[in-house]
């Protein structure tokens, strides 16, 4: 299964460097010297990776030049991973895991996640609840539970969280 891990931003000096947008959370196990990255049909051999100024610096084995490099800005990085694989963090979840699942609330199924967005502040997902696209941040206080065994994710309701039509009024 391939999995999304990057955009190559910008060249950066004369040797080939690029910059990355990682779409990670293990950059620095994505990006490791050694490793290598699928992009536009090829392979890229990550030869080093650094952080430059709040961005991340990185060095492929077959961008030999800045002429290169430019070359492939806005250009996707993808790898190859195993289905089964599952991050290190016990609180930690691939999107992949978390497609489809069901949305849970009050002990009834209401609806599925569709997406999940990566956001500055946090993560949110993309429910659909009987053809309505609704928004919920991905964080402990509104989504409490995600059981991959049982195919649920619990959501704690608020008013106007799934439902803006019942929010407050704002006065």
């Amino acid at each position: 299964m391939r999995v999304v891990v990057g955009r190559i931003g910008r060249a950066h000096g004369i040797r080939g460097d690029v910059t990355v947008d990682p779409r990670t959370d293990e950059p620095e196990r994505r990006f490791a010297p050694g490793s290598s990255v699928l992009c536009r049909g090829g392979e890229l051999t990550i030869t080093a990776s650094r952080e430059h100024s709040g961005r991340l610096l990185v060095t492929f084995a077959e961008v030999p030049d800045r002429t290169a490099a430019e070359g492939l800005h806005g250009a996707i990085l993808e790898v190859e991973v195993d289905p089964d694989e599952i991050p290190e963090d016990e609180d930690a979840y691939y999107d992949r895991q978390l497609l489809g699942l069901s949305v849970v609330v009050a002990g009834e199924t209401i609806g599925s996640v569709v997406e999940v967005l990566h956001l500055p502040a946090h993560d949110t997902l993309v429910l659909d609840l009987d053809g309505r696209t609704v928004q919920v941040p991905f964080v402990e206080a509104l989504v409490p539970e995600v059981d991959l065994e049982a195919g649920t994710v619990t959501v704690e309701d608020r008013p106007g969280l799934l439902n803006p039509e019942e929010a407050d009024e704002v006065r």
